[in-house]
């Protein structure tokens, strides 16, 4: 991966922690900075907290202790910071959650007129090029039913770029996905990891984690176990249960 100049820190955790009812703690002391234009991947086995820590990240889901700030802006009870946390930070998920109701256009095009107050000719024309940066611009007047999977994500990417976040989060965006249909999704990613998106992806991809991010975190029962860049987790990890991970899906 090619050396890249990386931004001041854009989102700090420190000591983040969530319990669901039941006393299932989910998340526990998770401290970590992540830079502007920095491509994060946090691996882990099912259950070890990856994807409550997404949600988390943009409120989604309330943590009970520690703090979350992103671009200076603390995620916290004030209703404003919320929302202003939420326009900066995208975020798509393994489902695609697309409104069947509406196309294609008309899904990248609902935020941007309800949250960002645009205009429709002015947000039709920012989601005609974000579909066309997705590689599905003729998909445009199709309805989720009509894509395919894949297809489908890509349209969940677009919309949540058209609010135009400083940080795009990803969770197991291609868990979804029949295995041809991986790929298209992939490289979307990787275009927009190379045009200096900031970006927090949870997957068990290992080949776009090798060639994209550049900082793994692996997490097991809700905690960090190890971190380190690339070359350090996948060619000279430090924790067995790094290396058991690693044994089971390389």
């Amino acid at each position: 991966m090619n050396e890249k100049e990386l931004g001041d820190y854009i989102i700090t955790i420190d000591n983040v922690s969530k319990t669901f009812p039941g006393g299932i703690q989910a998340v526990k002391d998770f401290t970590a900075k992540i830079r502007r234009q920095q491509v994060v991947v946090i691996m882990g086995p099912s259950g070890s907290g990856k994807s409550t820590l997404l949600r988390c990240l943009n409120g989604l889901e309330e943590a009970d202790s520690g703090t979350i700030i992103v671009d200076g802006i603390p995620l916290d009870d004030n209703r404003e910071h919320r929302l202003e946390i939420r326009k900066e930070v995208g975020m798509v998920f393994q489902s695609f959650n697309l409104f069947p109701h509406l196309t294609a256009l008309e899904n990248v095009n609902l935020a941007q007129i309800r949250v960002r107050k645009k205009r429709k000719p002015e947000a039709t024309k920012m989601s005609m090029e974000l579909l066309r940066t997705v590689g599905i611009a003729d998909k445009a007047d199709n309805y989720p039913a009509q894509l395919s999977g894949g297809q489908q994500q890509r349209v969940a990417i677009a919309r949540a770029l058209a609010m135009m976040p400083k940080v795009m989060l990803f969770d197991e965006p291609t868990s979804a996905l029949d295995p041809e249909m991986i790929n298209e999704v992939l490289d979307v990613m990787k275009d927009l990891a190379r045009e200096g998106m900031t970006m927090v992806v949870v997957t068990h991809e290992m080949g776009f984690a090798r060639e994209v991010s550049d900082w793994v975190i692996f997490m097991d029962d809700g905690q960090i176990v190890e971190t380190g860049t690339v070359e350090h987790f996948f060619e000279n990890p430090q924790e067995d249960r790094t290396k058991l991970f690693l044994s089971q899906i390389l």
